[in-house]
């Protein structure tokens, strides 16, 4: 069985061969445009072996001073590799432009087309690996990594395009125009990424995993459970933290409430495809949640039940009761 710390050893392994590769296609050609390649591939090196210790760090148990766990680091990860991208991306700029003004001659492109064929195939199936593993362990981590060796693959592919047509035109200055088409392309993604690291890190919210969160609860309602509110998200790693206000009914005994409480986090565990903990404050309804309370023969009920309220992410972040 698979597990994240194995999945990216064999990330930087493999990272670590095709760079070696990539650079023998450099020593062969003499291309600028491979060099970018390559230097590339010394960020995925980095940031696998970054990314290994970070999911190591995250799977650490909790401790007193971090009673949440130590899965924020994933974001951090995410940072980083972006980082390394973005600046991989600059000195690749700078470099081919140079090279524009003082150019370098170049050989057996089609040598070093084949290499780069090679090894842009082999970081496009790992890097598929890498995303499909990510959903199944909620890791941002394989996800940053699995997404950088998909972007290496796809510059990859440019950058074979490019040398051929170099070898068909005989235009050599080809050779730095395409890395620096390439060189924007690998600042996009390393943008991308740091984007998502700092969402993560400063706990925007995840409106696919509320929404997917309403689903359950809308589909597992209890007729007690007459609104929630003021719900929050934070991701830690592979586990959700979720704080809300859950309003019951007021007469309901302190057991009874643990066991709403309590079924709950049960119903969301069992259903949602991620681990969640939930810090839930029990609410006392009022007579102006009478109108589209579900409760069936309830004792102190004002008004009959004229409104059935549907929980969407909308009204479940709101930090108020569903009066209206």
């Amino acid at each position: 069985m698979h597990s994240p710390k194995k999945i990216i050893l064999l990330s930087l392994v493999v990272s670590a061969l095709l760079m070696l590769g990539k650079f023998g296609a450099y020593m062969i050609t003499s291309s600028n445009a491979i060099l970018t390649d390559a230097a590339e591939s010394i960020v995925n090196v980095l940031a696998s072996a970054f990314a290994f210790y970070s999911i190591y760090l995250s799977a650490q148990p909790r401790d007193v001073n971090h009673p949440y766990g130590h899965g924020k680091v994933e974001f951090f990860s995410m940072f980083v590799e972006g980082a390394l991208i973005l600046t991989a991306g600059i000195l690749v700029i700078f470099k081919s432009v140079y090279n524009l003004f003082y150019p370098e001659a170049v050989k057996d492109l089609m040598d070093g087309a084949l290499i780069i064929a090679f090894t842009g195939v082999i970081n496009f199936v790992l890097g598929y690996f890498l995303v499909k593993e990510s959903k199944k362990y909620h890791s941002f981590t394989l996800y940053a990594d699995g997404k950088h060796l998909q972007t290496d693959a796809y510059s990859s592919l440019g950058l074979v395009i490019g040398l051929l047509l170099i070898v068909v035109t005989k235009i050599n200055y080809l050779d730095s125009v395409i890395s620096i088409g390439l060189g924007v392309y690998i600042i996009f993604n390393g943008y991308k990424l740091v984007r998502r690291s700092v969402a993560g890190l400063m706990d925007e919210s995840d409106f696919e995993k509320v929404t997917s969160l309403v689903n359950v609860l809308n589909a597992n309602r209890h007729d007690a459970w007459i609104d929630v509110h003021n719900l929050r998200t934070q991701q830690y790693g592979h586990e959700l933290h979720i704080d809300c206000h859950v309003t019951l009914p007021y007469y309901l005994d302190l057991n009874h409430v643990h066991e709403e409480i309590s079924q709950i986090d049960a119903v969301v565990n069992e259903k949602s495809s991620i681990r969640t903990e939930f810090f839930i404050h029990a609410d006392p309804c009022l007579p102006a949640c009478c109108h589209y309370c579900r409760v069936k023969g309830c004792p102190v009920r004002s008004e009959e039940q004229r409104l059935d309220i549907v929980w969407t992410m909308n009204n479940v972040t709101r930090n108020h009761k569903h009066f209206e």
